[in-house]
């Protein structure tokens, strides 16, 4: 961590106009987040500044070669082209914020390529002088600025809602009263509101802005991910809406202030499925020293508000879940759903020979789960070992109600094998589970089968690691280094990854056929795993199937199993097998052109050729 810190305020040094501001800056930020957070709070922060503080020379890189302005012939031309022109109402809220940062604000509206908006203010009775003086001064220069001078400071629901009255446009936008919009923001939403006239919300990709200007740390969003929501706010800025939609759910909502716009989102998907994400920087944080940006332990009261929000959610929409804060990481919640009843799991779990790591794997099951309502289902491909007989013989003794073998004696074709097993099965649930895992967490299977039940889910997977304690599999992306690629691999389990991606269940296109669970009637309405698949890619093409369903695939990122990756069949990359690899890569990127070219839960602007994150170059 000492190394870690060192990074850090080396990152602060060049950002600030002193050795001293910087040391103090980081020392001040790192106790108040020891106070809030605890040691293991200060630990992910360091960690994911560390991250992003490796990544900013590459963004700068990205920034230089991927992004520009429109010029100003084709603004025009666009301007021209467009036959909806919807005037987009920005609305500020604003209390007692500094001269400077309030003028950059308001000039970051002004300045904008698209001419069609409002700017909304809402004073909420700020004590500073200055404030006024500065907003009557922009309003005499634009009529396109509105003003309400609020008597009584009421905080940022009420101060929101405020401007919010002022709004004559058929959207609004949200832009805190310390941050900047890129030149071409509302542009871009413009444009994708004449591709899609139904946008009922949009969002963007967002960055943080140092105080000298300088750029870093930007969120490149996936497009709508439902329960990646419920784990964080992660659409936030730029968000667009529907000013009818947001009327008509009542606004912001006293009692939410620091997440009023999670509060909002949450209420506002529930009445329209018609969201779309613009995967473009068009929003940037001031990082200063009482921003959100700059120390969200700051905000403690936001994270309570955040969970009451999610959990009436929730109740709303009669999910029986419980929404709880995750320590030690700011602004990401758990969502626990309890089981209303007590499915039965079919543990599906190909093996041929190797009883050791097989032993391992079936031990773990029956003496660390604590669900007992499952059943053991070996698909014995032709085992020879006396000593593989031997460990079924003594499983078949010791659990004679949940343990049973089931001869697949056929050349090997894994998904064959466990379609063929599938059929023997009792369970309203399937577990897909490798024979060469063991299991880590005791109520892995109640916690899969929770999100498993539910009506919106496909797919679900769990966090895999090695021995040596790194991420072997917590989500499948998909078009990345060839087919598909395994997000954060070799990540240390302690990393909280891309946004913490690591640390929340989150939504991903798919989760790897080592450890899934799905429910038995899926399965069967999908035909199983495609047998033209025989030895890959068979688990992506059974969940992209269950994409085009219109579900979701999850990950829930507290659940954990050792993978002792490919044990079973070893390394061997024989001329037939790479000739097979080859085949069934083809069969992919053929079968799945779209996802190939655009992985919805991973965005564009990320890398095609690792699995780490990182900016694309």
């Amino acid at each position: 961590m000492i190394k870690s810190l060192i990074k850090i305020l080396s990152f602060y040094y060049k950002n600030h106009n002193s050795t001293y501001e910087a040391i103090a800056s980081l020392l001040g930020k790192a106790m108040e987040t020891l106070k809030v957070s605890g040691l293991r709070g200060l630990f992910n922060k360091v960690i994911f500044s560390v991250n992003h503080g490796d990544s900013n020379k590459l963004y700068n890189e990205w920034i230089r070669i991927n992004e520009r302005n429109f010029s100003d012939v084709e603004i025009g031309k666009i301007l021209n082209e467009i036959q909806l022109k919807p005037v987009i109402s920005i609305i500020v809220p604003v209390y007692n914020a500094s001269e400077s940062l309030l003028s950059s604000c308001i000039d970051s509206v002004v300045h904008q390529s698209y001419p069609y908006w409002e700017l909304c203010i809402a004073d909420d009775a700020s004590s500073e002088p200055h404030v006024r003086t500065v907003l009557e001064q922009y309003e005499k220069r634009d009529d396109r600025i509105k003003v309400v001078y609020r008597k009584v400071n009421g905080h940022i629901s009420e101060a929101s809602n405020s401007a919010i009255a002022l709004a004559s446009g058929e959207y609004i936008a949200l832009l805190d009263n310390d941050d900047e919009l890129s030149r071409d923001a509302l542009l871009h939403n413009a444009i994708l509101i004449n591709h899609h006239p139904e946008a009922d919300m949009i969002y963007s990709d967002e960055d943080k802005m140092m105080v000298n200007g300088k750029r870093c740390m930007p969120y490149f969003k996936p497009d709508w991910s439902p329960d990646t929501m419920l784990s964080q706010m992660y659409t936030c800025h730029l968000g667009v809406y529907r000013t009818r939609l947001v009327r008509e759910i009542g606004g912001f909502r006293k009692g939410f202030e620091g997440s009023q716009d999670y509060d909002l989102v949450l209420r506002l998907t529930e009445k329209t499925s018609n969201v779309y994400h613009i995967p473009k920087i068009l929003y940037h944080w001031k990082m200063h020293s009482s921003s959100t940006a700059m120390l969200a332990s700051t905000k403690n009261y936001a994270f309570d508000a955040a969970c009451t929000a999610l959990n009436e959610a929730l109740h709303r929409r009669g999910e029986g879940g419980r929404a709880e804060k995750i320590p030690g990481f700011f602004g990401r919640y758990k969502v626990r759903y309890p089981l209303a009843s007590r499915p039965r799991i079919s543990i599906i779990l190909p093996t041929r020979d190797l009883a050791e790591v097989l032993a391992t794997c079936i031990g773990s099951i029956f003496e660390k789960s604590t669900y007992e309502n499952f059943e053991v289902l070996i698909a014995d491909n032709g085992s020879v070992a006396e000593e593989t007989f031997k460990l079924f013989a003594h499983w078949q003794k010791k659990e004679p109600e949940r343990f049973r073998v089931i001869s697949c004696d056929m050349p090997f074709n894994y998904s064959r094998i466990n379609n063929a097993c599938v059929q023997h099965a009792s369970g309203e649930l399937l577990l897909l589970l490798n024979n060469d895992t063991e299991v880590i967490t005791p109520d892995w299977l109640e916690e899969m089968a929770g999100q498993a039940m539910r009506p919106t889910i496909g797919a679900v997977g769990a966090r895999l690691l090695y021995p040596e304690q790194t991420i072997q599999h917590s989500g499948i992306i998909v078009g990345i280094i060839g087919v598909a690629g395994h997000g954060h691999k070799h990540f240390h389990k302690d990393n909280p990854g891309y946004h913490c991606h690591l640390a929340i269940t989150a939504n991903y296109a798919a989760v790897t056929g080592a450890c899934l669970m799905v429910k038995k009637s899926l399965y069967d309405q999908l035909g199983g795993l495609d047998e033209h698949l025989g030895i890959a890619y068979n688990d992506v093409d059974f969940c992209l199937k269950l994409l085009e369903l219109g579900l979701y695939n999850v990950v829930v990122a507290d659940v954990s199993l050792y993978h002792h990756e490919s044990k079973s069949r070893g390394y061997e990359e024989t001329s037939e097998k790479m000739r097979r690899l080859g085949v069934e890569s083809a069969y992919m990127k053929a079968k799945w052109d779209k996802y190939m070219r655009h992985d919805p839960f991973y965005s564009p602007n990320l890398t095609r050729v690792k699995e780490d994150y990182s900016v694309r170059q």
